[in-house]
């Protein structure tokens, strides 16, 4: 890491903390797994969604074995914990029995100025043991990793195998169905791609079994079975396969020993993008599984060091910028931020970055989650700031999207494939973020000329918000989970800023014209707000809302970006206030709720203009997160009256919690001055979608019969010789009235619903999708046999890809039964299937 300054001379130390929960294993929303323990072996490890992903560490001292990490085997007592820490990119554990101490740490190598590094998928764990009552001592180590991480449902079937990459051995487990990029919307984990444990063939000895096999045998002699398991394909949850590695230290010695491993995930294709595939980025030049563990081998003793020297550096212009608990909170969010994330890299090989809306709805490519994330990457790296608005700024600007204000998102993670007819609006709100944004970038870099191509774009934005920003319509804004609200002061703020922004960037653009005019109308504008949004000692929640009042975050920029809209005092007053409501967990978000949110609390904070006032606001969100039952990586919402409260967690928005350090601008200048040396080349344009031509019609345009039931069938419901004559017969679509993108013609309002539907195959039919609309969890099969299948919703017909047995049933002249099943589980509800051929758009 080419970070090269001093560290401060703060002193002060960091008060106790006790994170919710602890980032184990941090890439991307599928590679995401958590402790959500006080101790390391109190709890089955988990993704982000709480679903079991089990890791195990053992060790075995003297012949003793003792657990170090998860929950099993049971009647293996854990060895002490006595202290975990957590930083920026690593979660160290400390164990000791009084003979052996364990420091167990796990790292994401997530430096800001070394891309190559931070999106590289690869994990580390380390192993450092030493004696400590001065004798030496007989020590092995064991850890495994469950299938349970490259499923979506424990059901699913998995096949395995292991590899020799060098000086490695690896370990590999994936689906047998391998459904690349299928599986979308919220509560979802990846079932596609590979998972990896990866060790150095002459340290490591490596095996592949059930878990209970697996460790049996470890307890019992310090082994692994010597063949692997052949019985596959098979269940996750079928005798739980796992791939298992083991190392002998020998005798062990006060002076100490350390092993490490390796744990990676090829996704093999990262997301869909308006109809392609996108690679992961580090496969960009064409690397192979084989090259990207070799490289993460050979880099780890420097990784180690640089991710110390980062922690510290980092940790050091935390405190001295807002004090301990701030910088115990903002380490803790760090590689939650970047493992809400996907990068992939373009047709261009250059880097985009998708958001997924964790804990929400799964959107992808979210405006309203990036802007809360940007001051991460606007801080650490511009290059990674820009990645993640460039999918937005194009699509923008593409034909798809007609309308003079920005997009709220692109679809559900992880297609991206646009919102046509508006999606989910917020005019106002989506338009000043992402002008804010662009500037932020411009400010960091002293240049606005790669915005050139969308330049049209953005003076567009202004315009609007121009006509509609200063007095919102009735309208959602960020925290649409509160309702749409009409003349919204902080919206109003938002849309001023955004104007303000707007004309900075002409100012480095060098438009003196246009810069002065866009300053004189905000703060034209900012003079008309603090008259109708004056409520005395504070401002309104909404101009015409007497009584009430909001949290003006947005307010926050205008001094971080220099603006100077909005007198000082302005400010001042909201900090003040915001003392007077505060609650034992923090400030609610407005005057409706004791509700608050995490990220935006840090920038109405930020606003303060001393330490003192700083570490008022913030000091109850540490003590929430320290002490609230809830285990979930940390969130950016709950109840601050109730310290039981769970909420929004895993997102990538607590990126904005390092607000505070782009408020210092000698700090921000600092980082800036470390950013990646690899800067972005020229993106692609936006990919052409195909034309899609229903070879086998659904019912888009014409209703379509269908036998259908609503009372679970009998087995072999989906093959071909099935009696269905005691079904129903109805007319496509199904769906409840209202829902989204379709217009039922048979209502359906159960929980579950199961079609079926006889056809023959047309000429001309090859290489084809199914063209499905569904919400939510649909499964399509063909004469039996399953040919694709996609949870959550869509608001409009998608193709789907096909599994090879199933596409190869779709001959011209064979007599086929389409069967569907579809599942819902609340608000709107529908379901239509077709299938279609590609073609050039």
């Amino acid at each position: 890491m080419a970070l090269g300054f001093g560290a401060t001379k703060a002193a002060a130390q960091a008060a106790p903390f006790r994170p919710p929960a602890v980032p184990l294993i941090t890439f991307d929303p599928y590679f995401s797994i958590w402790s959500e323990a006080d101790r390391l072996t109190d709890d089955v490890t988990r993704h982000w969604t709480h679903h079991p992903q089990p890791l195990i560490s053992l060790i075995r001292i003297d012949g003793a074995s003792y657990r170090l990490m998860g929950v099993t085997p049971k009647d293996v007592h854990p060895m002490p914990q006595v202290g975990l820490k957590t930083t920026a990119t690593q979660s160290i554990y400390e164990f000791d029995d009084k003979h052996i101490h364990v420091t167990l740490s796990f790292m994401t190598p997530a430096l800001p100025d070394d891309l190559n590094a931070l999106t590289r998928p690869v994990n580390y764990i380390e192993w450092k043991v030493k004696s400590v009552d001065g004798q030496n001592h007989a020590v092995s180590l064991f850890d495994s990793t469950s299938s349970a991480v490259c499923v979506n449902s424990l059901t699913q079937k998995v096949v395995w195998s292991r590899e020799t990459m060098g000086p490695l051995t690896a370990l590999k487990v994936g689906t047998e169905d391998q459904p690349v990029l299928q599986n979308s919307g919220d509560d979802t984990r990846i079932d596609w791609g590979y998972a990896y444990m990866a060790a150095s063939t002459k340290l490591a000895k490596g095996a592949i079994g059930s878990e209970d096999a697996l460790t049996s045998s470890f307890v019992s002699s310090g082994k692994l079975p010597s063949e692997d398991d052949k019985k596959m394909p098979r269940a996750a949850n079928d005798d739980q396969p796992t791939l298992a590695l083991t190392f002998d230290l020998g005798s062990v010695t006060p002076k100490g020993v350390s092993r490490h491993l390796l744990m990676a995930y090829d996704e093999v294709y990262a997301i869909k993008y308006f109809g392609q595939k996108l690679r992961p980025f580090w496969r960009r030049n064409g690397a192979t599984p084989a090259n990207l563990l070799q490289e993460a081998e050979q880099q780890f003793d420097y990784e180690s060091k640089q991710c110390v020297i980062f922690d510290k550096l980092l940790w050091d212009d935390l405190l001295l910028t807002g004090g301990a608990k701030y910088a115990q909170v903002a380490s803790l969010s760090y590689r939650q931020c970047l493992a809400g994330t996907g990068i992939a890299a373009d047709a261009n090989k250059q880097l985009l970055m998708f958001t997924k809306e964790n804990t929400s709805n799964g959107d992808i490519a979210t405006v309203d989650v990036i802007f809360p994330m940007s001051p991460i990457w606007i801080l650490f790296n511009p290059t990674l700031a820009k990645a993640s608005i460039v999918p937005i700024l194009s699509y923008a600007a593409s034909d798809h999207w007609k309308f003079p204000n920005a997009p709220h998102d692109l679809g559900t993670y992880p297609i991206a494939r646009g919102t046509d007819d508006g999606g989910e609006g917020m005019p106002v709100e989506e338009s000043g973020n992402m002008l804010i944004m662009c500037d932020a970038i411009a400010q960091s870099e002293g240049n606005a000329k790669w915005l050139t191509p969308w330049w049209p774009k953005l003076k567009q934005w202004a315009e609007y918000l121009e006509n509609y920003g200063l007095d919102p319509e009735d309208q959602l804004c960020t925290d649409d989970f509160m309702g749409h609200l009409a003349h919204n002061a902080n919206l109003s703020v938002k849309a001023i800023l955004g104007l303000a922004a707007y004309g900075d960037l002409c100012r480095i653009n060098g438009d003196n014209a246009s810069a002065e005019r866009y300053d004189k109308l905000a703060k034209t504008d900012a003079a008309h707000w603090m008259k109708v949004a004056d409520a005395g000692n504070h401002s309104l929640l909404a101009f015409d809302r007497p009584n009430t009042w909001s949290q003006k975050y947005n307010l926050v920029w205008d001094r971080i970006l220099n603006l100077n809209v909005f007198p000082a005092s302005v400010a001042r007053q909201e900090i003040e206030f915001y003392k007077s409501v505060l609650k034992p967990y923090g400030v609610p978000l407005d005057s409706r709720t004791t509700l608050t949110k995490t990220d935006w609390s840090y920038w109405s904070a930020t606003m303060a203009t001393d330490l003192d006032g700083f570490e008022a606001l913030t000091a109850p969100i540490y003590d929430f997160l320290t002490h609230t039952s809830a285990r979930s990586p940390l969130m950016d919402s709950y109840v601050t009256t109730d310290i039981k409260s769970d909420g929004m967690h895993a997102r990538p928005v607590v990126g904005g919690i390092f607000i505070k350090m782009l408020s210092d601008h000698a700090t921000w200048r600092k980082w800036i001055g470390f950013d990646d040396k690899e800067k972005p080349g020229q993106w692609a344009p936006l990919p052409k979608m195909p034309k899609l031509v229903e070879v086998i019609p659904s019912s888009r345009t014409s209703p379509v019969t269908w036998k259908y039931t609503t009372d679970k069938p009998t087995e072999g419901w989906t093959t071909s010789g099935f009696d269905d004559s005691t079904w129903k017969q109805g007319a496509g679509p199904f769906g409840s009235e209202g829902t989204p993108g379709i217009a039922p013609k048979t209502i359906w309002t159960s929980d579950d619903i199961w079609m079926r539907r006889e056809f023959t195959v047309p000429n001309g039919a090859d290489d084809l999708q199914a063209l499905v609309y569904h919400d939510e969890d649909v499964e399509v099969y063909v004469n039996g046999v399953l040919a694709t299948k996609e949870a959550g919703y869509v608001n409009s017909y998608e193709p789907l890809d096909i599994t090879p047995a199933a596409k190869a049933m779709l001959k011209p002249g064979a007599k086929i039964v389409i069967a569907v099943h579809c599942h819902q589980t609340t608000g709107g509800q529908g379901v239509d299937v077709g299938f279609v051929k590609a073609t050039k758009g």
